[in-house]
């Protein structure tokens, strides 16, 4: 891992900082008034050098030494002129290029000025209206500070107008497409949030109603619950059923309650296994609402519900429907990716907890902005409970540690081990740790 100069350039010091246009500017004019002190310097030299030779018509000796020396000069200055022709074409060709370099940076300035507004205008449709501006009625600017109101739009949409355009084509009040799938290639190109849209989303055919809470909490849902168009398995009984076959799946076995997940965070092993009522108990019921990212099914939420406790799971719809899962089970779903910026205020969740999916396969720079994002959202004493981190032995110690130990938090809990299947040869290694954001 590179230094912390590599992710975090120094800030321009704006007083003092120039736009690329006025840089270039002052290369033009420096290269232009160096070229003329040369030709002239060269000129008034010439002019003093350059006298006459005497004749001595009695000597003619003397006279063809004149001559020659003469005719040396005549050669030496035609070679500086040659010189000097050859640096002007030179300098012409440099003009003409900083010249070039001036007016594309005078319309990439003139571009960043316009911003957003100047994308606007190339839009049309439904995506021109999702995007805005849109003019707030009069008064209200004095109290929010704008006249204008621009709905929440990812930055990185403004790179995939295309298939933003394909994305808000619809009828309106219709049905939406089924685009599950392409929408979310679109959040992890970092086009998130998506605009809002004024269709409907498919609806399931012969749709039953949840259980009722707490059975909810365990019971599979209904097939008829959703519509699996965007999936290759079309009941939840195939979902379960694959986590007994060979194959690679994201949260393989998660769909079956009746599993692993019946189990998983009631006990502790005093190692890479934490319980939840030990954790709780640390906090002696100070811990009440929290979040859970990449949660999967929404287990650890529903055991937090057991005792009394919200969290907020967020997943992707990767190879399942586990977002809504979540939803079937009475718990609380959010469709986001791990790059997205939480969307809570400062110092107001109890615990934040994350199994496997804040790993070493996110880019560290990644990483880091999250883990700082995470201490952002808890509340002074609150838990960041990392689960199972992943990574590989070399870069426990050279990489993640220092970086923990940048984000600030207090070590309640820390317990490294390698991984029991392929951790022995391959070097791969686990990290679980329960961390506090400090008080003060």
């Amino acid at each position: 891992m590179g230094s912390r100069d590599e992710y975090y350039p120094r800030k321009m010091n704006h007083a003092h900082g120039q736009s690329p246009a006025r840089s270039k500017l002052k290369i033009l004019l420096l290269l232009v008034s160096t070229n003329l002190l040369t030709f002239y310097l060269y000129s008034s030299s010439s002019s003093l050098k350059w006298m006459a030779p005497a004749v001595h018509l009695w000597d003619s000796s003397a006279l063809l030494r004149e001559l020659n020396a003469t005719q040396r000069k005549l050669a030496e200055s035609q070679a500086q002129v040659a010189l000097l022709n050859d640096r002007l074409a030179t300098t012409n060709s440099l003009l003409e290029t900083l010249a070039t370099d001036l007016g594309q940076a005078r319309r990439d300035e003139a571009g960043a000025e316009q911003g957003l507004e100047a994308w606007t205008q190339e839009l049309t449709g439904e995506l021109k209206l999702a995007v805005g501006p849109h003019k707030l009625p009069l008064g209200y600017n004095s109290n929010l500070g704008t006249g204008e109101l621009y709905p929440t739009l990812g930055t990185a949409c403004r790179r995939y107008q295309e298939e933003l355009t394909q994305y808000m084509t619809y009828e309106v009040g219709g049905e939406c497409p089924s685009d599950e799938v392409f929408s979310q290639r679109l959040m992890l190109k970092g086009c998130e949030p998506l605009p809002r849209r004024r269709c409907h989303p498919k609806s399931p055919a012969g749709y039953v109603e949840p259980r009722p809470f707490p059975e909810s909490l365990w019971a599979t849902p209904a097939d008829t619950s959703i519509t699996w168009d965007a999936y290759s398995c079309k009941s939840y009984g195939c979902l379960v059923d694959r986590a007994k076959a060979k194959g690679s799946y994201d949260c393989k076995d998660c769909f079956d309650l009746g599993g692993r997940e019946k189990h998983r965070w009631l006990r502790g092993n005093g190692r890479l296994d934490y319980g939840i009522d030990e954790v709780l108990a640390m906090k002696r019921g100070s811990v009440r609402i929290g979040l859970d990212i990449g949660g999967g099914s929404g287990t650890f939420a529903a055991r937090m519900r057991e005792r009394n406790v919200t969290i907020v799971t967020t997943s992707m719809n990767f190879d399942g429907p586990f977002n809504s899962f979540i939803a079937a089970r009475g718990l609380v779903a959010m469709h986001l990716s791990v790059a997205h910026r939480m969307p809570f205020f400062d110092s107001t969740l109890d615990i934040v907890h994350s199994m496997h999916v804040l790993s070493s396969w996110v880019p560290d720079v990644v990483l880091e902005f999250a883990l700082f994002d995470i201490y952002r959202v808890l509340r002074p004493g609150g838990l960041f409970w990392l689960d199972h981190f992943f990574c590989l032995g070399d870069q426990l110690n050279a990489t993640y540690v220092p970086m923990f130990q940048r984000i600030g938090f207090r070590k309640l809990r820390w317990h490294a081990g390698r991984k029991l299947d392929r951790g022995l040869e391959k070097n791969e290694w686990y990290l679980s740790a329960l961390l506090e954001k400090p008080m003060t």
